[in-house]
């Protein structure tokens, strides 16, 4: 049996992009994932590069739109 994939962690990622970037919820939600992603790296909170296809193809599976 396999495990359930652990959730997206919104509660974070708002947490970082609202309380530690200062962005407006407007502005964060208006975001792409690569551009928080590559905000947070510049403060080294984020991973070393943005997912290629395989990874994002993962992700996709992971956490499937609804």
């Amino acid at each position: 049996m396999s495990k359930a994939p652990a959730p997206f962690p919104w509660a974070r990622a708002i947490g970082l992009g609202i309380g530690v970037l200062k962005l407006s919820s407007r502005e964060f939600w208006a975001m792409t994932p690569r551009e928080l992603a590559y905000a947070l790296r510049e403060l080294g909170l984020g991973a070393d590069a943005p997912p290629g296809r395989d990874g994002f193809e993962q992700l996709m599976k992971r956490y499937p739109d609804a």
